[in-house]
Formats: structure tokens, C-alpha cells, sequence
């Protein structure tokens, strides 16, 4: 299960045959996120377990989960923009229901990301999960 804005990333990428084209694409996503407030950049809000800062603000509304973050690093801060188009807009229930790993898996990313940043989404992806578990 996917949200519509995660399958157009899903075309995006496989017009984008070069992985160099798709790394920055990932972080032109990541460039046209609204920053986080340094409010909101905070222990409670920060996400363990990745090398770089990442700060997850989850909310649920009438139901349905979205999310604000960002981070400290551009090409985690666009695997943060590929997370909020993967949940954001889902009930509680469907977040629950996503299998993030094997989507993530559709963009080849699991290949491409160093075992680090791949830590890193595995930490981001309990937390939502977390959230709504």
C-alpha cells in the first residue's frame, strides 16, 4: 500500500535511470520541505540511531498520521521527504498496514544507501511505526 505521492516518486525514479539523477532528486525533495522549527529539534522529537540528526513531529488528526521532520544532512532530509509521502495521509491503521521497507525496496534505495543511512531509515520507520503502534 502506498499513498498516491509515494507512486509518483515511484515514476519518478524510473525515469530516473541514473542513480546520480536520483540522489538529487531525493534531495531536491528534501530541499523543498518547510525546515522544522528549532522548537521542535529537541531529545523527544529526535530520532535514535541514525549518524546524522534527524527530528520525526508526528501527528494524527480525525485519525490520519502525517508528519513533519528534517535533518541535518540533505540526502537524509530527502529520505525524510520520501517518508512523509510514503505515510503522511494515512489513518493510524494503514500506517500500521505498510510493509515501508519493501516500498522503499521499489526505489532501489536499499541497494544504493550506505549501511549507515539504511540503519538510519530503519530508525525513522520504527518511530512512525512507534507512533501509531
Amino acid at each position: 500500500m502506498a499513498t498516491a505521492a509515494f507512486e509518483a516518486i515511484t515514476e519518478d525514479f524510473e525515469f530516473l535511470e541514473d542513480w546520480e539523477d536520483r540522489y538529487r532528486h531525493v534531495i531536491e525533495m528534501g530541499k523543498a520541505m518547510d525546515p522544522l522549527e528549532d522548537a521542535f529539534r529537541v531529545p523527544a522529537t529526535k530520532v535514535d540511531g541514525c549518524a546524522s540528526q534527524v527530528w520525526i513531529v508526528p501527528q494524527v488528526q480525525d485519525g490520519v498520521f502525517s508528519f513533519r521532520g528534517d535533518s541535518d544532512a540533505m540526502i537524509v532530509r530527502g529520505l525524510v521527504a520520501v517518508l512523509a509521502a510514503l505515510y503522511n495521509g494515512l489513518t493510524v491503521a494503514e500506517v500500521q498496514a505498510v510493509d515501508a521497507h519493501a516500498e522503499m525496496a521499489r526505489l532501489g534505495l536499499n541497494e544504493h544507501l550506505s549501511a549507515q543511512r539504511s540503519n538510519g531509515v530503519r530508525a525513522m520507520i520504527a518511530r512512525i511505526q512507534g507512533y501509531t503502534g
